[in-house]
């Protein structure tokens, strides 16, 4: 492996890590309905835990209620029962065939709870990416050990590597930074 692959390497692992805090901030709940905020529900269908979106249809209804249709019939109480037993706070009311899922509005304790949340969760996206930058310099220095690279080039390297973890960190800050201000946004 050359420098220039264990660079490529480390950016793309730090992207993942960057994509993969973006999914848990869709997660945390703002002041607005998201239907994303559904997809950690499982719902049981015939003795098999999936998520609610293999069992119905997720969409909005207006800018605090999410609708969920069922595709079968006999799945509206399970699937209500899966989301009043989530970790959510939601409370589904039942119309038919639709289950409508109000938003309670957010109480300013709440709110400060949730950017705690968002906080942590961007101080583990940091950690996991800081950690990508030690792999890739043990890798670079690894090259330099087994006389595969020089000293000039493994300063480079590391300097290269502290670029894309700097430019990654300020990206997390700033999703940080936006998602606390949606989330005190009343």
């Amino acid at each position: 492996m050359t420098i220039a692959e264990i660079r490529k390497t480390t950016e793309a692992k730090m992207d993942q890590s960057i994509a993969a805090f973006q999914h848990n901030l869709t997660k945390i709940r703002t002041g607005r309905a998201n239907p994303g905020m559904l997809d950690t529900v499982q719902v049981d269908y015939y003795g098999t835990s999936v998520p609610i979106s293999q069992v119905a249809n997720v969409s909005l209804l207006d800018a605090r209620t999410i609708s969920v249709q069922p595709w079968e019939k006999g799945m509206g109480p399970k699937i209500e029962k899966a989301i009043r037993e989530s970790d959510l706070g939601l409370n589904p009311a039942s119309m038919g065939d639709l289950i409508r899922v109000p938003l309670p509005p957010m109480s300013e304790e709440r709110r400060k709870e949730m950017t705690k949340l968002v906080r942590h969760e961007g101080e583990n996206a940091k950690i996991a990416v800081r950690s990508l930058r030690r792999d890739g310099n043990e890798a670079v220095k690894k090259l330099v050990k087994d006389k595969q690279a020089s000293e000039d080039e493994h300063k480079r390297a590391e300097a290269d590597i502290q670029k894309v973890t700097d430019r990654h960190v300020i990206a997390i800050d700033q999703m940080v930074a936006s998602k606390e201000q949606e989330i005190l946004a009343v």
